[in-house]
This record gives structure tokens, C-alpha cells and sequence, in this order.
């Protein structure tokens, strides 16, 4: 299943969206429950069946499902379940189940829903570049198209009514992936960290809450929905978003003024391995390609567009590499292919 999806590079990994030399993308989740039924992890076999009937029964009268394809999870193996969580299609807890859960994928992969997560629902809207209010406005389009079929859990003290404490209110959990080699590289990070975290929001690794950050990758999103509404908290993440920019493009100018022949001499050598190395693992792989893409932004490496370094981060990911061979593979098997993909990528595509 889904090679439609690996063929062809994720809408999000574009880099033709605002501020696109930092920021990867964008992403808005609305969580949302159905009125009168028990919410997903209280809820026995019989209530997931009947929501997940109401939910594509709204789907298909709100015409989406003429713009996109929902799937059965009973029908999604353990390599395409990591297929999608790589995709950032779905969440690591949503795959964790294999019974009762679908998920509704849109053509361009803009948008995806899952059904009988956490919630009964969750609509994810993604954009390139920093584009939140972008991403909210798609996000809302389709909420409301989905709310005149469905009766939603609300009430008018707390707003939305959610699985999880922390989501009540809105249920909006507004994101965006930003890459930040440069606060990496003057040891800056922890420091601009821990300042964001006071300001209420979380930060957190490639794949969200409980994974590791991937070159230099950081996923940045509000933690709290209650007591606040859907413009103060697009709002205050775009701001924070560009404190951030301002201060990794601070960083980089400070690289090249202090040490510029050094940082041009990394970017080179990761590029150079790159090009001709034979094995490579995912983690060095994702910090070569860090500086590599580093490099495209700062003008450094002008002939590799930044949408192809974009693509190759995700297709050297585990999942998507067996998937576009598509053979099963071994660790060591990986690490032989990976090299390879991503010198053909180069090779073929350095002159575009």
C-alpha cells in the first residue's frame, strides 16, 4: 500500500512556503469527539465501529472522499504503519493499535485524519514553509464541513472536550519543524530552549512527543488549548517562530563572520560523503544532510534545490527506503542502499 506516496515527494517538503531556509513546515490538529460516545480509550470495539461509520459517512457526504482515500488500519502493515508515521501522516500511538482506526489521506497529503486515536478525531493540516494560519484555515474548513455531519462533544464552559486535559478548549495543536544547525554549532540551543519552554510551549524532537531530534530538526508546538483561543495560539507560535528565525539566521551570520572556512569546509565534506559514500545510517546520514542543507541555504551549495535535500531526509527514513526499493531489508542492508539512493538523488538532480 501506498506507493503512490512514496513515489512522489510529501506536498510539505515543497520549500516554496514562507521562511523556507529555516522552517520545514507547518502543521494545525484539531482533536474532536462525537457527542454521546465513549472517547477511544474508554470505548469497547462496538463504539469504535460506530464512530468510525459516522466518520466516513461524513467524509463521503462532504465530498472528501472524492479528494482523498481513507484506510482501515486492519488493512495497513507493520512496515506501511511506519511508513505513515514517517510521513508524519499519522502519530506513533495511533499506529500502536491494529483494529478499529482508519486514517483519511488527501491526494496532495495536505491533509490527513485519524479515526479512534486519542479522539475520535484528528485533522492534521500541513504547509510548507511558515505557513500556521495557512495550515489553521484548511484545517478549519474541513472541521466545519465534518461538524455539519457530526454532532460534536462542546460545551460552552471549557469549549471542546477532549481525550487529554491538556487539549480541552480549542483542541488545536498548532506545530511547525524547524532546522536549527546554526544554534546547534555556537551551542546556543539549550539556551533558546529553555527559553521557549518558559514561554508555554514544547519542543521536541522529528516525530513529535517522545522522539529524538533528527539533524538538527525541532518540532515547536503549543502545549496548552484551554483558556485560549484559536488566534492567540497560531498567533503566539508564529511569533515565537520568528524569534527562532531571527535567532538561528543571528547564528549563522556569526559562523560565517568566526569561523567561516571551517563551516564552509563542514558543509563541503558532509557533501562530499554524501556523493560518494557506500554505507550510511540514518542518524549520520540525517547530520550530513543537516549541513548539506545548511549549506543551500546560505548560498554555499547553489546548485541542489532545497526541496530535494527536503525529500531526501524523509526518503532515507527506514520505512520509505524498503518501501521505494521495495524489499525487506536488514540494518546493514539499509545502510548499503541508503548510501546509494542518495547518491543517485544527487548525481541526478545536482543540475535542476
Amino acid at each position: 500500500m501506498f506507493e503512490q506516496y512514496v513515489e512522489k515527494p510529501a506536498r510539505w517538503l515543497e520549500a516554496d512556503g514562507a521562511e523556507a531556509a529555516v522552517v520545514v513546515s507547518s502543521r494545525v490538529r484539531l482533536a474532536r469527539n462525537i457527542a454521546g460516545h465513549q472517547y477511544p480509550d474508554r470505548a469497547d470495539s462496538d463504539v469504535h465501529c460506530r464512530v468510525k461509520e459516522f466518520i466516513q459517512e461524513a467524509l463521503n457526504s462532504s465530498g472528501l472522499l472524492d479528494e482523498g482515500t481513507l484506510y482501515e488500519s486492519e488493512t495497513v502493515s507493520e512496515l506501511d504503519r511506519s511508513f505513515l508515521i514517517e510521513r508524519h501522516l499519522v502519530s506513533p500511538e495511533f499506529m500502536r493499535a491494529k483494529t478499529n482506526r482508519a486514517i483519511y489521506i488527501s491526494k496532495d497529503e495536505s491533509v490527513s485524519i485519524m479515526i479512534n486515536e486519542e479522539d475520535h478525531l484528528r485533522i492534521q493540516s500541513f504547509r510548507s514553509g511558515l505557513e500556521i494560519k495557512s495550515a489553521m484555515e484548511n484545517a478549519e474548513k474541513i472541521d466545519s464541513e465534518l461538524g455539519e455531519k457530526l454532532e460534536y462533544d462542546y460545551t460552552n464552559d471549557f469549549g471542546f472536550l477532549t481525550s487529554c486535559p491538556t487539549n480541552i478548549g480549542t483542541g488545536l495543536r498548532a506545530s511547525a519543524l524547524i532546522h536549527l544547525p546554526g544554534l546547534v554549532l555556537t551551542n546556543e540551543i539549550d539556551a533558546v530552549i529553555s527559553q521557549i519552554t518558559k514561554l508555554g510551549l514544547a519542543v521536541r524532537g522529528f516525530y513529535g512527543e517522545g522522539t529524538d531530534v533528527l539533524g538538527n530538526l525541532f518540532q515547536i508546538s503549543n502545549q496548552t488549548t484551554l483558556g485560549r483561543n484559536e488566534e492567540d495560539i497560531i498567533g503566539s507560535l508564529e511569533e515565537v517562530s520568528r524569534q527562532l528565525i531571527g535567532h538561528e539566521d543571528n547564528a549563522r551570520t556569526t559562523l560565517i563572520r568566526d569561523a567561516g572556512e571551517e563551516i564552509k569546509d563542514k558543509i563541503w565534506r558532509a557533501y562530499g560523503i554524501l556523493k560518494h559514500a557506500r554505507v550510511l545510517s540514518s542518524d549520520e546520514a540525517m547530520n550530513l544532510l543537516s549541513a548539506v542543507r545548511l549549506g543551500v541555504a546560505m548560498g554555499i551549495l547553489d546548485m541542489l534545490p532545497m526541496r530535494l535535500v527536503n525529500e531526501i531526509m524523509l526518503l532515507i527514513q527506514p520505512a520509505h527506503l524498503q518501501k521505494l526499493i521495495n524489499e525487506q531489508l536488514s540494518p546493514s542492508e539499509r545502510d548499503s542502499k541508503r548510501a546509494k539512493l542518495v547518491r543517485h538523488k544527487f548525481a541526478d538532480r545536482t543540475l535542476e
